[in-house]
């Protein structure tokens, strides 16, 4: 018996083949989930059937998780579709293209404001409408970065977003604990996503973590799979509340190696 045959997944956040929801998605499927998928704006359609299509996934739908009727209609199809899950996966995030370069102090209130409500209240938004979707417990989980907690050049707002999304975890977990809901984060190094290629200077982080981690290697979308594969299995039973890193230990590193510069 696979792991999570019988268990039934929602995907939020699937943009093509080389986004970190997508691996996280084969990973499920791999272990016999039964699975549905979300994708953000009209534009990726095209591109999310397909990858649908070629794992047998026959729940595809367009949420902006800016609109709570949105998220309602979505959540409503799932309940006719699956009865209950027992899981939800949160990989969502933006901020528009202008904050994620020059100087922080320049963050537009706009810009704020649309990077916390895409990036950080969108977790809570969701969680809160599969929850009835989970009347024996389930796991949740979502994405987040090391520049959640030390400052990365340019990634300027979508680090505090984060920061908030971390905090999310934290009440989330504490909120619906009772429930047996349990909540957690990956915290991934970086992977050349849609979403990453948006930061200003990205290859030249990319190239930068790898010769500093301790592996001296980056990580790629299987491992962050197979780590969410885990946090959402029942092997993972007694953990709530947690961000757990899959960067090739980069984020234990304080001072630099100066011989691998």
């Amino acid at each position: 018996m696979k792991l999570l045959e019988g268990k039934k997944a929602l995907v939020f956040g699937v943009a093509n083949h080389r986004s970190i929801a997508w691996g996280i998605t084969q990973a499920l499927h791999a272990q016999g989930a039964e699975i549905g998928l979300s994708y953000g704006i009209p534009q990726l359609e095209r591109r999310v059937i397909p990858l649908a299509e070629s794992l047998g996934i026959d729940f595809v739908e367009k949420c902006d998780v800016t609109n709570d009727g949105e998220i309602t209609a979505v959540f409503d199809k799932a309940a006719a579709h699956f009865g209950n899950i027992d899981i939800l996966v949160h990989s969502v995030a933006y901020a528009p293209p202008g904050e994620l370069e020059g100087r922080f102090s320049s963050t537009s209130r706009e810009g704020f404001r649309v990077a916390m409500d895409i990036s950080a209240y969108s977790f809570i938004a969701l969680t809160r409408a599969a929850m009835p979707l989970m009347p024996n417990g389930g796991s949740v989980l979502t994405m987040t970065y090391y520049g959640a907690e030390k400052v990365v050049p340019s990634y300027n707002v979508m680090g505090v977003a984060k920061a908030a999304l971390e905090a999310n975890v934290r009440y989330l977990a504490a909120d619906l604990g009772p429930q047996n809901i349990r909540v957690n984060a990956i915290s991934a190094g970086p992977i050349k996503t849609l979403a990453a290629a948006g930061v200003a200077g990205f290859r030249k982080m990319l190239g930068y973590a790898e010769t500093q981690a301790p592996l001296r290697r980056n990580v790629d979308q299987d491992e962050v799979g197979k780590t969410a594969l885990w946090l959402l299995s029942d092997w993972s039973s007694g953990v709530t509340g947690e961000v757990v890193y899959v960067d090739a230990g980069y984020n234990i590193i304080g001072v630099p190696d100066p011989d691998q510069q």
